[in-house]
Parts: C-alpha cells; sequence; structure tokens
C-alpha cells in the first residue's frame, strides 16, 4: 500500500484529484466508484474546479457510488443521491444516465442488489475507487464483522455509525438503521483504490487498516490485500501510523521514479 502523509485536508484534497484527473485523461471512458460524506467534499470541490478552470471532461465517465440509505428517496437532503447531485454532479458535465447510485427504495433487496453487482460488470468494473473511513476501520457501510468477501446488500447500522451520521440528520432519530451498501469484495474488484482520511478521530482506524492484521473487525484492513492501493492521509489522520518515515521515504523515491530522476535513486551511477 501507498501511503502519503500531506499537511492538511487541503492538500490531501489536491493529491487525492491529481489521482483522479490523471486517470480521466488517461482514460476518458473510466469508471469512477465514488464515497458521500465529509472526507470527499474537498476532492469534489477539487474536481469541479479542475473542470472549470482546466477543462477536465467527464462527458465519458460512469460513475457507481458506494452506498444509500434504505427509504430515502433520491430528492431527499440526506439520501446519497441528493449529496453527489449537489457536491459534484450538477457542477461537471457527467451524463446524468452513467451515474448510479444503489437504491434506497426498493425492498426487493437480493434483486436490486444483484442488479447493481451486474451493472458494474456490465460497465467493465471500477477503474478507481474513492474510499473513506468510519471511525471503526470500517469502508462504505461494511460494519465491523462484515464479511470479507461481501458483495452489494442490505446492512443494519451500528450505534456508531448512526451517532458518528447523526450530525447530518439533526438526531440520532432520524437516521436510517439500513443501507444498501457495496460489499468488500466488490470494493476489492476495484483496480485500484484510493483511500482518504482526515483529522485526528481517524488516526486510531487508520492505523488498524494499515498497519494492524487483515481483520473483519476492520473492514478497511481488507485494502492489504489489494494490488494497488494509495492511501492519502493528513497529519492528524496519520499521527498514530507507527512508520511514518517508511513511508515517507518509500514516497520520495516513488515520486524521484515517476520524475525519473535515476541517479538520485543510485541507477547509473559510477
Amino acid at each position: 500500500m501507498r501511503v502519503i502523509i500531506e499537511k492538511n485536508a487541503d492538500a490531501v484534497a489536491v493529491r487525492a484529484a491529481c489521482f483522479v484527473a490523471e486517470l480521466i485523461r488517461r482514460k476518458p471512458a473510466c469508471v469512477l466508484g465514488l464515497p458521500t460524506g465529509g472526507t470527499p467534499l474537498g476532492l469534489y470541490r477539487q474536481l469541479i474546479r479542475l473542470h472549470r478552470e482546466e477543462g477536465l471532461d467527464f462527458s465519458q465517465v460512469t460513475t457507481f457510488n458506494l452506498d444509500e440509505y434504505v427509504g430515502l428517496e433520491a430528492t431527499h437532503p440526506q439520501s446519497y443521491r441528493y449529496f453527489m447531485q449537489e457536491n459534484l454532479f450538477r457542477h461537471v458535465n457527467l451524463d446524468p444516465a452513467k451515474t448510479h447510485v444503489p437504491d434506497g427504495l426498493s425492498l426487493d433487496f437480493e434483486s436490486s442488489c444483484e442488479k447493481y453487482e451486474q451493472m458494474i460488470r456490465a460497465a467493465g468494473g471500477i477503474d478507481l475507487q474513492v474510499l473513506g473511513i468510519g471511525s471503526d476501520g470500517h469502508i462504505a457501510f461494511n460494519e465491523p464483522g462484515s464479511s470479507l468477501g461481501s458483495r452489494t446488500r442490505v446492512k443494519s447500522l451500528t450505534g456508531e455509525t448512526i451517532r458518528d451520521n447523526a450530525r447530518f440528520f439533526g438526531s440520532e432519530d432520524q437516521v436510517p438503521r439500513l443501507a444498501i451498501t457495496m460489499g468488500v469484495a466488490t470494493i476489492l474488484d476495484s483496480r485500484r483504490c484510493l483511500l482518504l482520511a482526515t483529522g485526528p478521530g481517524k488516526a486510531s482506524a487508520v492505523r488498524s487498516a494499515i498497519e494492524g492484521p487483515v481483520t473483519a473487525q476492520v473492514t478497511a484492513s481488507a485494502l492489504q490485500l489489494h494490488r494497488d492501493v494509495i492511501a492519502v492521509l493528513d497529519e492528524d489522520a496519520g499521527g498514530w501510523l507507527t512508520r511514518r518515515e517508511c513511508y515517507a521515504e518509500f514516497e520520495r523515491a516513488q515520486r524521484l521514479l515517476e520524475t525519473g530522476q535515476w541517479r538520485e535513486l543510485g541507477i547509473g551511477k559510477q
């Protein structure tokens, strides 16, 4: 796993946007997996800026969101479809027909979840899955104890997740208790994962995900099994990592490699 520690949340957003924009420019018809919540807002602001100021073209991009609350209409202010519409979709030239969010109103959970999996496969799979991380180490709504082989399904939310999300609803009582979520295995099928975390409240979860054992109790730890993961953290979120110096050295070498500074890497020196 490539671990990048930036100074603050703004720098995380800029760096993450570079990875997304590079993919879109290299593969205009790419497939993006997208999250909601507070962490990706800076990324979405940067992508909007790149679209407006540098002409970043989303017209051929397909998107799949990680999850949606059960029982909320797309127009509900706290639905994830509404979140994406307000914070990204309506500000760039995405084709609405190519933006996908799980159907929170369908009560035929098995059928609608399998349909979502089929749509991802039909699109050619997800090229880049952007992820946040919960304070208990979950990704999407794969709460502690979720199967690491899970697929898109309905999940009950834990008390901790309900408390974390209550700030968006006004009170815990208004937070839905069920959500449709991509499974851990669905996420691991992505060609690349981009994990974002900011703030001291994520430090414990980040350490468990990156340096702890792979366990269903911290579903983000399954990313250790993925072939291509980039974690972009701010200083606070990365504050509990024990190998920070190693990650910084690895990242320095990666930068030199990407810019062709071979001699600095000891290649070609006499």
